[in-house]
């Protein structure tokens, strides 16, 4: 498919057609990388996606203990008022 850059102010821009915005996931903010001499443009991730999933499999085969054992400190035992 070609497109027209178009002047935006100082900058320039291209159109990305409906179609293509909805079968991409794009929303309103993109990722934009140079890998050559090709522009690509990605979804924003979502940093923390598959966090609730991944840890629901981690419960469930037991793997969510601590690895030590928490102790408390000097300032816990000294200046924390546990009420």
């Amino acid at each position: 498919m070609k497109a027209r850059i178009i002047r935006i102010g100082n900058s320039r821009g291209i159109r990305i057609p409906k179609p293509l915005i909805e079968q991409t996931g794009l929303g309103d903010a993109v990722e934009i990388a140079v890998q050559g001499n090709t522009l690509v443009i990605s979804p924003v991730g979502r940093p923390r996606a598959g966090w609730i999933e991944a840890f629901r499999a981690m419960a469930v085969h037991g793997d969510d203990q601590l690895l030590a054992e928490t102790r408390p400190t000097r300032w816990d035992e000294d200046e924390w008022q546990w009420r």
